[in-house]
Formats: structure tokens, sequence, C-alpha cells
């Protein structure tokens, strides 16, 4: 969410932590759970409102801003209701890339590399990142600039602010974003965006926007809102102090031997270079793939049927930007094709979305089981994954840590 892209208290992909996680810029619990604590009425809004009037000033803001503005922060109930929703399915990786990564988004991001081609080579030499990066996230976010949202960010904000679930996190958002309604004397019907409050081309919460946001055109104001030279800018100067490695790409698909154990898999390990490399896995032509002094970590999104891939130091600081493995692969694989790579090598397979219902009761067979994946919540986490692959692995089964039919047939769970 670090610069946010839109807010998902959803938090309800397969394998996918949700977008608010990144926006805090905190690491994802293991299974993460929703709280669905009970939401203020208008008349505690309207006492919260006093208090962020006198927070407000405390931090600073003018008096002017607190009696035109702050006063006037109006309670959006949609917010509270996106902010609680919770899917009734999962999301295949299947889904969520080709939704992401389409012929359009490639094609798109192209023109604007062409677009845009003297400030991306600039921002490519002054920050380190080379423009197709830059550009797939902007395509990723925004679609280019041409969805940044529509919810009026100081309203939304002010809701959740005082929502008493994450009060602390969206009250200091909100002092942000008056802080950059002060500064840059922003309208308050120029400020909008997201239900949670990620706004402009690159979709930055407040604390972000006013710790990374560069005035890229010389005009006076970072607007992340209307300039798209101050939006590329921002996001080279975000991924930068994220860590980003200029002489590193993101990583790549890779092939897999027949024999793989799936031993080693996800986050938890990383291996050198030279190590995959003993290990036979290989280029998608089928050429060892090179072992420079790197690391790098195996993730395979749609189990051992779909494509696999090895993630770079790089493909660590996509997951900064925004936590999730689907949103990291995907801006990786939307920046290769941008920059002329051909299709993954292995299709994407269509896969069964799965209810949270069934979730839950595979966690809860597992954990019956002997292998403690916490609460059954019906949130493929990590240690749900963790606890998957050694089922599997004890069960005989390919030890993907993937719930494909053999898995649930080995659990006695009927789909």
């Amino acid at each position: 969410m670090t610069h946010q892209s839109r807010f998902s208290a959803f938090i309800a992909s397969m394998f996918v932590s949700s977008t608010f996680l990144s926006a805090c810029a905190v690491s994802a619990s293991p299974d993460p759970v929703v709280d669905v604590s009970p939401v203020p009425v208008q008349s505690d809004f309207a006492t919260c409102v006093v208090d962020l009037q006198q927070k407000a000033k405390v931090a600073g803001i003018s008096q002017h801003i607190i009696d035109t503005t702050v006063a006037n922060l109006k309670y959006v109930p949609r917010v509270i209701e996106l902010d609680n929703q919770q899917p009734e399915f999962t999301t295949t990786f299947g889904d969520y890339f080709d939704k992401r990564v389409t012929t359009w988004r490639v094609e798109q991001g192209r023109k604007m590399m062409v677009k845009h081609q003297s400030l991306l080579a600039k921002l490519t030499k002054e920050y380190g990142v080379p423009g197709q990066y830059i550009v797939a996230f902007w395509g990723l976010e925004t679609n280019y600039g041409s969805y940044k949202g529509s919810m009026p960010v100081l309203d939304s904000l002010a809701t959740l602010a005082c929502d008493p679930r994450r009060s602390d996190y969206f009250t200091g958002e909100l002092i942000q974003a008056l802080k950059l309604k002060q500064q840059y004397r922003f309208a308050d019907s120029t400020m909008v965006g997201s239900w949670a409050g990620a706004m402009g081309h690159t979709q930055f919460m407040p604390t972000n926007y006013r710790k990374y946001a560069v005035d890229g055109d010389g005009d006076g104001v970072a607007d992340l809102w209307n300039s798209e030279a101050d939006a590329l800018t921002s996001a080279a100067n975000f991924l930068q102090h994220l860590g980003w490695k200029a002489d590193q790409r993101w990583g790549r698909e890779v092939l897999l031997p027949q024999d793989y154990g799936f031993e080693y898999l996800g986050s938890q390990s990383v291996l050198p270079l030279s190590q995959w490399r003993a290990l036979n896995i290989t280029q998608t032509n089928g050429q060892p793939i090179a072992a420079p002094d790197m690391q790098a970590a195996l993730y395979l999104p749609a189990g051992h049927t779909g494509p696999a891939f090895l993630g770079y130091d790089n493909f660590n600081v996509i997951m900064r930007w925004n936590r999730s493995e689907f949103y990291a692969i995907s801006v990786g694989h939307l920046a290769d094709r941008i920059n002329g790579a051909s299709e993954l090598s292995r299709a994407v397979p269509k896969q069964p979305r799965l209810s949270r219902d069934i979730v839950k009761q595979l966690q809860q067979k597992l954990n019956d089981s002997g292998f403690d994946v916490g609460k059954a919540d019906g949130i493929l986490g990590r240690n749900s994954v963790i606890g998957l692959q050694a089922f599997q692995k004890k069960q005989g089964l390919i030890a993907d840590g993937f719930p494909d039919a053999q898995t649930f047939k080995a659990l006695g769970i009927k789909l």
C-alpha cells in the first residue's frame, strides 16, 4: 500500500498480501486476520472531527484549513463498506495476471516509453531505474493515468481515522494529506483518489507523497494528479529509496527439471544463483542460467503446472511497493514485455477459484492432521502454504504448497 496501490482490506487473493499492508510499509502477517469491529455512527464521527481539528492544530495545520476543511469533513459510509468487504472466493494467479498483463497494457506501455523517452532516460541515469519498470508500475496502478480514483481523499481518510480499527494509522495519513494541501495549496476537489486515500498517477498514500514526490517538470509543485513528469520522477525516486539495484533485473521466468523436489520454494528459501544453476533450473530456452554473485527465490504462483519464476533482489523491492507476489510478478513481466520480450513460455493454467469456506476446511484439516497453520480463516497465507507443502510431502504428492485436486482428495475434502 509504502506508496500504495489501491487499499485492500479484502485480503482475498490466494498467496497475495493485501494492498493495505503495502500502504503501511510493513510485512504481512503469515495468515492475516480481517478485523470486523463495529464502525462508528455519524454522531461519533462528529465528535471525532472535533478531535481531529485539535490534532491538526498540534501538527501545524493553519487555522484557515482547520476551519474551512477539517471542520467540514464528511463521513463516507461507502468507505467503511469497502473496508469491511471480504470476497467469497479467492483470486487465482491466472485471474490476477490475465487482467493486468494485457496486450493493451503492453502496447500502451510501449507508446509511453516513446512519449517520455527523454525523461525516462534521464530518470534511469539519475535514479538507476530503467524506464520500462517505471512505466510498468504506472500501468498497473492507474492504467497510465486513465483511472486515478474518484473518492474525496480527505473525507475518506477522516472516515477511516474515526474508525477504531486503524485510527492511528489513518489519522497520521490524514494529517499528512492536510500538510500536502497546505504546502501546495491543493483544492479539496483536486484531492481525489482511492477509497483508502491513495492518490495520483502512481497512487501514493499521503505519507509517501510527502516523502518521495518530486517536482519533475520544474513548476514548483509536485503534482501527482496532473503532471506525468512529476509522477514518473516520483516513482523513480521512490524505487531508489526502496533499494532498487541498477545493475539487476527483477527476476525471470525459468524452467524446472522434471525431478525437482520443491525443497526450496518461496521467499524463505533464498539461494545463490550458482546453487539454482546446480539444481538444473534453466532459462526458458533450456540454457543454463547465468550465475553472478546474486541471490534469488523460486516462486510458483499457480503451482507446479504453471510458470516458474526466480525473483532477484529487485523482486523484493517491488514487494515493498505492494506486498503481493502476484503483483511483483505482473510488474516484472509487464516491464519485460514493454521492453520487447515475448509472452510467458509456459501458459498460466486456468484454475478454479476456491471459496473461503473450502479454504477454511483445508486449513482445519491440516491443523487436525498435526500441521499447524494457525486460525482457519479462509486465507492462504504463508503458514498455510508451508503446512500444505509438509502435508503433500508426507502424502507422496508433489510438494509445491499449492492446493490442487489431489491434495483436496488426500485431505478428504470434496470440491
